[in-house]
């Protein structure tokens, strides 16, 4: 009997950690305030400022960084950088 409850609780001590996510995670908004900010940077400047920033957050959200400056610097973030639309072109501003 005390074979099958520490292999019961072997079991569930593996699932726990199987689900778990790894490393803290922030929360939604902590994310949303962090890409708002560096979006407004990144977008302040741009001819189409709705767009960029649409982009830019999404783009954000994904690779949880903008490169910094309003135009380059992309080697800063290489998911931001390496992320393209369907023409080929890139996806983030």
């Amino acid at each position: 009997m005390k074979l099958m409850s520490t292999t019961t609780l072997v079991l569930a001590l593996f699932l726990v950690g199987t689900f778990a996510e790894s490393g803290p995670a922030e929360a939604p908004s902590d994310i949303s305030g962090f890409c708002d900010e560096k979006c407004a940077v990144r977008c302040s400047k741009a001819g189409r400022q709705n767009r960029c920033l649409q982009y830019c957050r999404i783009c954000c959200a994904k690779c949880n960084c903008v490169p910094s400056g309003t135009y380059g610097n992309r080697d800063e973030c290489p998911c931001y950088r390496d992320w393209k639309n369907p023409k080929g072109g890139p996806k983030c501003p």
